[in-house]
């Protein structure tokens, strides 16, 4: 059993790119909420009462005046970190035109003392469902680490999580027998076309078909606070190399971490799965299907109509 109730860490700090916009914050429910509204009313039905925004400083104060404030009706305790790109270590200093920040595990560098207790990490613009909070909150709730560092991680059917819209890159999850993490692969160019998904790894010259039930992994992670320390040691090794390879643009992601991790056999990751469709937008076209699908759940009677009103 874990000792701590887990904690919910939202990855908030990110500017959508291809999206256009400060996509954290854009209204998809009828009483103004964001995605991130259904995230934490999932989360807050799931057992989570605790929630760690990563944000960034220049998006501080419209944050806190939207989906904070509306969070706080959630009765959850609310914390904040500060992802910033010269948060760097000890003889370190930013490259010149750097502006990008350095990835999701960075992002869990910068909220590392505000993380005291197991936690699942979310992507802020992502909605995963219910029931992706429901197995991930349970799992953290009964699993301490032993003779490896015990992470989860809740994966998606790819026919659940592409976007009629355009690409969409997806890290493709291979599972051990026992349930547990073997592979991802990044995928960066998934598309859905007449005959099914396909990706390819080329421009296009050539593609590969992927089974629609095909579990891909959608940065939903579940963590004992072992990783806070394993993504702090191995931060100078990451600078190091991309200093040298791509000062401006090289990330320190997540997965990667666990992947380095898994094969040290250090750590090992239960693969858990969500029915739930997955819904986001990674383009300003996937907007109205968000709208759409939530007034759906929300006719259904699966979320009340406004969030926080009652």
């Amino acid at each position: 059993m874990a000792d701590k109730k887990p904690i919910l860490v939202v990855m908030a700090a990110g500017m959508g790119s291809r999206y256009g916009g400060l996509k954290q914050i854009d209204p998809v429910g009828s009483h103004g909420e964001a995605i991130l509204d259904y995230s934490l009313y999932d989360a807050r039905r799931a057992g989570f009462e605790t929630v760690v925004f990563i944000i960034k400083h220049e998006i501080e104060a419209d944050f806190k005046a939207t989906v904070g404030r509306r969070a706080e009706k959630s009765g959850m305790e609310i914390r904040y970190a500060f992802q910033q790109v010269d948060m760097l270590p000890e003889g370190y200093t930013l490259p010149e035109g750097r502006v990008k920040p350095w990835g999701t595990a960075h992002a869990i560098l910068c909220a590392q003392e505000q993380i005291d207790a197991p936690f699942a990490v979310i992507n802020a613009d992502d909605y995963y469902g219910p029931a992706a909070y429901r197995e991930i909150f349970a799992y953290l709730s009964a699993h301490a680490d032993g003779e490896y560092y015990e992470y989860a991680m809740v994966g998606f059917r790819l026919e659940n999580t592409v976007s009629e819209n355009g690409s969409v890159s997806r890290g493709v999850c291979v599972a051990d027998e026992g349930g547990y993490l073997a592979s991802v692969t990044e995928r960066t160019r998934i598309e859905q076309y007449a005959g099914g998904i396909h990706y390819t790894e080329n421009g296009g010259e050539s593609w590969q078909d992927l089974p629609g039930d095909t579990t891909v992994s959608m940065n939903l992670f579940g963590f004992t606070p072992s990783f806070v320390q394993e993504v702090r040691a191995g931060f100078p090794a990451f600078l190091k190399g991309a200093m040298a390879e791509n000062p401006l643009k090289g990330e320190y992601f997540l997965p990667s971490v666990v992947s380095r991790l898994i094969g040290e056999g250090k750590a090992r990751v239960k693969v858990l799965t969500s029915p739930d469709k997955w819904y986001g937008v990674t383009y300003q076209q996937d907007k109205p299907v968000v709208v759409a699908a939530l007034a759906a759940k929300t006719a259904e009677g699966l979320y009340p109509d406004g969030l926080w009103e009652n």
